[in-house]
């Protein structure tokens, strides 16, 4: 959104115009031509903006995603009208590099994916009746050693991928020159509960050919539009000539506060007039929040006089299906899915988003913090350095205006991994975080200049002494870390023991915790939590604890988790590939057990949910022999003392709230299962669960055997719901029922991280999860079903005989340089199927191909007390299996 001029009771043709013109574009991929210079060829592709070319090469199977050029074409029909206009191409956005002509002359170059920039076109254009231009945009998401970011945990898109604007200004007009920026600036030097100040400034420039004497009119108007004060300054200005202003208003005596509780917004509007006219020649308006704030080591952050916690999420900037090409409403849902959740705060990372973002943190009372995209690493040279101080610059003043935003940031985890070579102890490693501090020192003081009246912050990993050796964490006024205590490393309790220790280290730097999270695929469950299982409920227990140590510590400002919805990272592979799923939101939008949890800590009103609602089809074992309940544990989150859960209208029973959760034990019946969580006042809410129960002797009378999907080599449940199927972890064999016999699960050597399993992309296949783990060295799969007739599929992947893969930077655990499998190209076994030949010599010289899923399914008559046994005779190396489907077919 651009801050455009307010349409006053003048007439309109003298003010500018603010039109955008994401429609009707043309677009293609590089072909080695040049096309601000060739006439036009066939291949175009029409489309309308916001647009990415890499909306589905980042989730194939193809490592990698296209990184290059791709242009742009569309005509503007420029109206004769125009012709003494000052005409503007404004672009909020495009990734990473940008070249735009006008009739086949270079109107400007920008380097940086995410801020706006703007450039002047009048002298390029034809105004003549009925007189086409075209616009030409050649986009550029090639890496480029001298343009932030390197490298990071996300996808570069590339494309114009935010919305493109044509502007006519009149020759008189606010300056339209400078950074992109809306060209009026709006301060508040003091405000307290009985007075504010507000200190207006920009400039004016006069293009016309004569002098020009003029007005500036600023007036503050409060929320319905009732005049609040106004200001005049009277400027005369030579032709060609700019001039800044300076209006200040004091004394605005009660000033309604905006506060995340309330975030009443006045507005801001400066009007130029020529001083013999009362026409207005230009008009740019600004919201304006009256609040103050500060951060203090030792006691947190303070917000209009009080001590406030700042709790919320990160958020990234793509959507399932449109990339990171997102219209305005996309990117104000997710901020209005924040607020639901109760949060406060935003940490916008790791770069400058859509204008529409802050507009809706200013509208719905959510702070936030701003930063551009240096991440992982920087490069040591000027080129760099420039780029890097140009974004600052363009992120503080397109944003300036906005009363959410707190802290300017400018550095994100930049000694990750230091260059192949140095290390912190060599002369070369010294100097390199020599050169990273100085670039620091640099983008502080930018900082400090442009906007001395907000915070500054650096974030850090959790390599503390490191980054004090670079002096990162003297430099600027708040640090962030990012920490994984718990997941990427260690255990839980890294994570108090750093907090604590930062406050004894650095007892005058103010703290945030600026990244936390587990990855969570809302498919897997398990009621037996492991680090880094990527089960909800490892992630609840992550959280649970985590937030209870945040809210602990008065000196911890604030806290945004990682992150708020899944977004792209084509380089991951793991149980969801090219996903990076440490959220609360699904990809979708849906809310994960997480959000619940913070909802309950958060919110103000009464509140109690169901946890894992979006786990409605489930599946498990009787719990004996005749019985026809399966009995698995529930959450209930709740703001409440105590909730009560009932179950097909039978109460279950009022338990107390532990931190805002409710731990029942539900015996679930084959079927539908209705539960209703009630507590004190707040609405009850309700999910239904379709419930598959498995007989726990599988000839069993009372519960016919009908199905069984098993996951070998894994201790989660996997939940298809596509297919209504559910898949069980492994167990072993005992007679009347299923299981196994024989061997142990696949787990990675030298990897104390992964507990079992592959993090491998496995390709062919949308169920990574179930592929990624196996059962290695079985002699048998045993299903002791009654007689009739079945269908057996089974699946296979080889993982050991995996190629190597690049190690991501961000799992920082030292074990894991050594993930890589030795390759078993040995490995041929017989599969029988009850004494049967059906997969004679199974290996990777046939169909065994290494990270491919392959799956076979074969037709088999069980006769009276004969079973379904499955052999496994291994030749050479071990045999394995991935996974079992039984199903009945009679």
């Amino acid at each position: 959104m651009l801050a455009c001029a307010l349409l006053l009771a003048q007439p309109a043709a003298a003010q500018r115009v603010v039109q955008s013109i994401n429609s009707n574009w043309l677009f293609r991929k590089a072909d080695g031509t040049d096309f601000a210079k060739t006439p036009a060829v066939a291949g175009w592709e029409k489309i309308s903006l916001p647009h990415t070319w890499n909306t589905a090469d980042v989730m194939d199977d193809e490592p990698g995603y296209y990184r290059g050029v791709g242009w742009y074409r569309k005509q503007l029909h420029i109206p004769a009208e125009w012709q003494n206009r000052r005409l503007y191409l404004h672009f909020e956005g495009a990734g990473q590099a940008a070249e735009v002509y006008v009739n086949g002359q270079l109107a400007g170059r920008h380097a940086g994916g995410y801020t706006a920039f703007r450039f002047p076109i009048s002298q390029w254009l034809k105004f003549e009746k009925g007189a086409v231009n075209e616009v030409i945009v050649k986009v550029d998401n090639s890496h480029n050693p001298d343009l932030p970011p390197l490298s990071a945990d996300f996808t570069f898109y590339g494309g114009l991928y935010r919305d493109v604007y044509l502007v006519a200004a009149n020759p008189v007009h606010f300056d339209l020159n400078d950074h992109a920026a809306s060209g009026l600036f709006v301060t508040t030097p003091n405000v307290s509960a009985e007075a504010a100040e507000v200190a207006v400034s920009g400039t004016v420039t006069n293009n016309a050919p004569t002098r020009q004497r003029l007005t500036v009119l600023t007036e503050l108007t409060d929320r319905e539009g009732r005049p609040v004060a106004q200001q005049r300054s009277s400027l005369t200005l030579a032709a060609g000539e700019k001039r800044a202003f300076k209006q200040n208003f004091t004394g605005l005596k009660q000033p309604h506060l905006w506060s995340p509780d309330d975030p009443y917004l006045y507005h801001v509007t400066s009007t130029v007039r020529a001083a013999s006219q009362a026409d207005a020649l230009d008009a740019v308006s600004s919201p304006l929040g009256l609040r103050w704030f500060r951060f203090d080591a030792a006691a947190g952050f303070y917000l209009n006089g009080k001590p406030f916690k700042l709790i919320g999420t990160n958020r990234h900037q793509d959507f399932p299906g449109l990339g990171n090409a997102l219209p305005d409403a996309l990117a104000e849902r997710d901020l209005q899915l924040l607020k639901q959740m109760g949060g406060n705060f935003l940490r916008v990372s790791h770069y400058p988003q859509d204008p529409a973002v802050l507009a809706a943190c200013d509208r719905l009372g959510i702070l936030a913090s701003v930063e551009i995209p240096v991440v992982n690493a920087i490069t040591d040279s000027p080129a760099f350095f420039e780029n890097c101080r140009t974004m600052q610059t363009e992120m503080i003043r397109q944003g300036h205006n906005h009363p959410s935003v707190i802290i300017w940031a400018y550095m994100n985890e930049v000694l990750l991994r230091l260059p192949a070579g140095l290390t912190k102890d060599n002369e070369a490693g010294k100097a390199y975080l020599g050169r990273v501090a100085a670039l620091a020192q640099e983008l502080e003081a930018l900082t400090r200049r442009e906007d001395p009246d907000r915070y500054t912050m650096l974030v850090n990993h959790g390599a503390f002494e490191l980054y004090q050796q670079a002096g990162l964490t003297k430099i600027p006024m708040l640090v962030g870390w990012n920490l994984y205590a718990g997941w990427y490393s260690g255990g839980f309790q890294g994570f108090p023991d750093f907090l604590d220790r930062h406050r004894r280290e650095l007892p005058d730097k103010p703290l945030l915790v600026t990244e936390y999270g587990a990855d969570s695929d809302a498919r897997l469950h398990s009621f037996k939590p492991l680090r880094f299982d990527k089960t909800t409920e490892y992630a609840n227990l992550y959280h649970q604890f985590y937030l209870k140590e945040i809210l602990a510590r008065p000196f911890v400002a604030g806290s945004t988790v990682w992150n708020l919805a899944e977004f792209n990272s084509e380089t991951r592979q793991e149980a969801v590939p090219h996903i990076n799923n440490k959220s609360l939101l699904t990809a979708d939008r849906q809310p994960k057990d997480a959000y619940l949890f913070y909802q309950a800590h958060l919110l103000k009103t009464p509140f109690v949910r169901i946890g894992s609602r979006a786990w409605n089809l489930r599946s498990g074992l009787a719990v004996g022999l005749d019985s026809l309940v399966c009995r698995q544990p529930v959450e209930v989150y709740t703001n409440q003392p105590a909730a009560e859960l009932l179950l097909n209208g039978q109460s279950l029973g009022t338990h107390p709230a532990e931190f805002g959760v409710v731990r029942f034990t539900v015996p679930f019946g084959n079927g539908l299962n209705q539960l209703t969580a009630r507590a004190a006042t707040a609405p009850p809410d309700h999910v239904e669960v379709q419930f598959q129960l498995l007989p726990n002797n599988l000839a069993s009378d009372k519960l016919p055997f009908t199905e069984l999907n098993v996951s070998l080599g894994d201790q989660r449940t996997f939940t298809d719901a596509k297919l209504s199927q559910v898949w069980l972890p492994e167990q072993a064999y005992a007679p009347g029922g299923w299981g196994y016999v024989g061997g142990k699960p696949f787990a990675l050597p030298g990897t104390g991280r992964l507990p079992y399993g592959s993090d491998r992309n496995i390709l062919g296949t949308d169920y990574d999860a179930l592929y990624e783990t196996q059962r290695v060295g079985l002699t048998q799969f045993r299903a002791d079903v009654p007689a009739g007739d079945y269908e057996v599929t089974l699946h296979f992947a080889e993982l050991e005989a995996a190629p190597p893969t690049e190690q991501l930077v961000y799992n920082l655990a030292k074990t894991d340089a050594a993930a890589t499998v030795p390759a078993s190209a040995s490995r041929r076994f017989d599969v029988l199927l009850n004494g049967q030949t059906v997969l004679p010599g199974l290996g990777i010289d046939n169909y065994l191909t290494p990270l491919q899923a392959t799956s076979f399914k074969f037709p088999v008559s069980v006769r009276r007390e004969q079973g379904i046994v499955v052999d496994f005779k291994a030749a050479a190396g071990e045999a394995v299996l991935n996974g079992i489907q039984i199903k009945r077919v009679e």
